[in-house]
């Protein structure tokens, strides 16, 4: 696994980011690394268009055939009869 080193973080956002490690009871390591992934994940979901949304999510169900409902004849409106 790579590692990264990030300089000159502001105080009030280390500060932040410790309050906000505790509270999940992680590091502010293991927080860093959730709150990147977190981003990135967003990030690719907005790159993905509908059709891929509505696939990725029913491709899980191995769906390979769709029944179609039957559907009663046209009625003409009473005009017409």
């Amino acid at each position: 696994m790579e590692s990264i080193t990030i300089r000159q973080i502001p105080s009030e956002i280390k500060r932040r980011l410790r309050i906000r490690a505790a509270r999940n009871g992680r590091s502010m390591e293991m927080e860093l690394r959730e709150i990147i992934r977190a981003a990135l994940l967003v990030e690719d979901d907005l790159k993905m268009n509908l059709g891929d949304k509505i696939h990725s999510r029913f491709a899980k169900l191995d769906i390979t055939e769709i029944a179609t409902p039957g559907r009663d004849p046209l009625r003409l409106p009473p005009v017409f009869e």
